[in-house]
């Protein structure tokens, strides 16, 4: 080793970050491994290499005593002091003891440690740069699909798309450019593994946020999002300024924020409303696209019994009772859906109190 040796390193500080003397306190602890591997040393030893010149020099230890047992480990107090009459019981001598071949050794042994710790600030940068993304979204290529695994290529790293972050029927191809959410960042022994998903809200809600100004400004706030991947969403929007229209700005000039939104999920429907303190009101407008004529409320129990035309049961209901899931996750309350008919038939009395009028 010389100076060359620590110019690399300092060349190596600056590009990656990895300080000089955090670099040769690890080689100082390889070569010391690797010395007592090689020579067969039991004795208590050290490295040292100048951070001027680049030399590197072995010493071993010995304790001075008075009574020497083990004269690896020890040295005697008369011997000691003919080397420097100051030494006293406990103090440490050490002495050179550099093997003549040990050069090739050391040359070897610091370029393992110094591609090893590259390897290590490398993987600590990513990982850092993508712990600090976690909840957020990121464009990557499909590299493979291993065991319904799908591997996205992410600049120097690359994300793991499990099947149950899948969309359902969503099919990934070698080379597709595709937008995930990031939901976990983990510290490996291989480096981080980025866990990404398809079907998280939290996807569409970044997705939301890129597409519509108004939220990124705090102008429209998003109340709530309920989400079935793959088939069918309900995002509550709300603005304080009158003079705004959340649902409209979210939804965008001739429909084109949120057909966006639809194409990058393929094709997934989304239904935006507009959240309503009053929880009638805002259950009622969950249940889009369907029409209600009635919403009775049971604060207590958070049940709401809603009221539609026969004609709209179905389309309240949804297909496998999929709207009506989704807007009771959405609103967080428990909907219980009764047609006209059904009302007049079960609850008479209740059914004529009830008002008419419609809720939009």
């Amino acid at each position: 080793m010389n100076t060359e040796f620590l110019e690399a390193l300092k060349d190596l500080e600056r590009e990656k970050g990895i300080a000089v003397d955090v670099l040769l306190e690890a080689i100082e602890a390889a070569l010391l491994s690797a010395y007592k591997r090689n020579f067969g040393s039991l004795q208590n030893a050290r490295v040292h290499i100048d951070r001027e010149t680049g030399e590197f020099k072995v010493y071993t230890q010995r304790t001075v005593s008075e009574h020497v047992e083990d004269p690896r480990q020890e040295i005697d107090i008369k011997e000691a002091r003919a080397i420097n009459p100051n030494y006293a019981p406990g103090d440490i001598v050490e002495s050179e003891v550099t093997p003549r071949d040990f050069g090739r050794i050391a040359a070897q042994t610091a370029k393992q440690v110094v591609v090893q710790r590259i390897r290590e600030a490398e993987r600590n940068i990513i990982y850092e740069e993508f712990a600090n993304r976690e909840g957020d979204i990121v464009t990557g290529i499909v590299q493979r699909v291993e065991q319904k695994n799908v591997y996205i290529e992410l600049g120097k790293t690359e994300a793991i798309l499990a099947p149950s972050e899948q969309i359902p029927g969503e099919e990934y191809r070698q080379g597709d450019r595709i937008k995930t959410y990031i939901v976990e960042v983990r510290k490996t022994t291989k480096g981080p593994q980025i866990l990404v998903s398809r079907t998280h809200p939290g996807l569409l809600k970044r997705l939301l946020e890129m597409e519509v100004p108004e939220l990124q400004e705090g102008i429209v706030e998003l109340k709530g999002i309920a989400r079935e991947a793959g088939a069918r969403s309900k995002i509550a929007v709300y603005s304080k300024d009158e003079n705004v229209d959340p649902v409209g700005a979210c939804v965008g000039p001739k429909g084109m924020r949120v057909q966006n939104i639809v194409s990058e999920l393929n094709g997934e429907k989304i239904d935006i409303i507009k959240w309503n303190p009053d929880p009638s009101k805002f259950v009622a407008s969950s249940l889009s696209p369907a029409k209600v004529i009635a919403v009775e409320i049971w604060e207590e129990e958070k049940v709401a019994r809603v009221i539609v035309p026969d004609y709209q049961l179905s389309l309240a209901i949804g297909k496998e009772g999929q709207n009506a899931r989704l807007a009771a996750k959405l609103t967080g309350w428990k909907i219980d859906i009764k047609s006209e008919t059904q009302m007049r038939e079960i609850y008479p009395e209740e059914y004529n109190e009830l008002f008419s009028d419609e809720y939009e």
